[in-house]
């Protein structure tokens, strides 16, 4: 009988220590297991950071390539613009117009640039504009009552000197109470993007979104004179001073684009404009003083552009030019880097 226990006790011990070895296996497989899910997180996360500091080096390598490309753009914009004001202006060797607004492209190495010149004067002068021009513009660009009003009177009141209120205008008290608060210009304008602090001017007025004539291609805080030069003012100028549709003004600047030398009465005939008409008090026609160069510039296969602008004087004379306003990252709408300067406002 003691046997028969001894036995049935040691297969009980067998069967036990057999249990407690396979949970110790199952144990050291879990562990194992754990081990091998950390190390594959680490590596994931070495990995993964490691790729986006590559692409992060990437990109600034290609950003700054395309911000020597749009560099490389304006130098050659600057030559153009030299090189044909010391032409003869009556010169059958000059060169095409440079300030018909059409990006010209130029190869340098494996990247590409982009380069315009636009006319300041052939933009209206933000910070001389009369009031009853104002409202002209605001009615053409399709802007209603009692919105234009709201603009315009807040334009003018953004640039006086006072804080005299207009009747739907807008000075420091409706500034300060916005968040966050700021306070009226009473001043000139400096850039055109100022109007986007100013009470009424929205997005889609400014850039002119949809298709639309917005207020950054009309305006200028640079232009030399009062007037418009109409030898190098644009369709959409064109379209919010004189009213007309915009595709009959784009018709009338490639019109343009054929006489070899412009005239004033060229101009008028273009557009169908009589002589007497009153509104040629607010064209001009000269030969452009104060230019702005854009410029971009990208490698071949890269998505990366840099984009530059600077607004120059020709002083003529040895000087050549004169260095106004420089904008080292100049962006397109989309980006809000350069564009929106300021909050909002209705």
């Amino acid at each position: 009988a003691n046997s028969k226990w001894q036995m049935a006790a040691e297969e009980l011990f067998a069967i036990c220590n057999s249990r407690f070895a396979i949970n110790e296996r199952g144990v050291a497989l879990l562990l194992v297991l754990w081990i091998f899910i950390f190390l594959f997180v680490v590596a994931f996360e070495f990995t993964s950071s490691a790729r986006e500091e590559g692409a992060a080096a990437r990109r600034y390598a290609e950003e700054t390539e395309g911000y020597y490309l749009a560099l490389a753009g304006f130098q050659q914009g600057l030559h153009e613009l030299l090189t044909q004001s010391s032409q003869p202006r009556q010169s059958a060797a000059a060169p095409a117009d440079l300030f018909d607004g059409d990006w010209r492209e130029g190869a340098l190495g494996q990247g590409l640039y982009h380069v315009r010149l636009v006319d300041e004067a052939g933009k209206i002068n933000l910070n001389r504009v009369g009031e009853d021009i104002l409202v002209r513009i605001f009615t053409n660009l399709g802007v209603e009552e009692p919105r234009r009003s709201i603009v315009v009177d807040a334009i003018l009141d953004w640039r006086d000197g006072d804080d005299l209120h207009r009747a739907n205008g807008a000075e420091s008290d409706y500034y300060l109470s916005l968040s966050p608060p700021y306070t009226a210009r009473n001043g000139p304008f400096d850039t055109v993007e100022d109007l986007l602090w100013v009470r009424g001017v929205t997005l889609e007025l400014f850039y002119g979104l949809e298709g639309g004539v917005g207020l950054k291609e009309i305006f200028s805080v640079d232009s030399p004179m009062d007037r418009v030069n109409l030898r190098t003012a644009s369709a959409e100028v064109c379209s919010a001073l004189l009213g007309l549709p915009l595709e009959k003004c784009r018709a009338f600047i490639e019109e343009r684009k054929k006489l070899s030398e412009k005239t004033l009465a060229d101009m008028l005939r273009l557009l169908g404009i009589a002589a007497g008409d009153a509104v040629l008090r607010q064209f001009i026609f000269t030969q452009p003083s104060v230019i702005t160069i854009e410029a971009k510039g990208q490698q071949a296969e890269s998505s990366a552009q840099r984009q530059v602008r600077g607004v120059v004087r020709v002083v003529g004379g040895q000087r050549g030019v004169e260095l106004l306003r420089w904008v080292d990252r100049d962006t397109a709408y989309g980006s809000r880097d350069q564009g929106i300067k300021g909050p909002i406002s209705e």
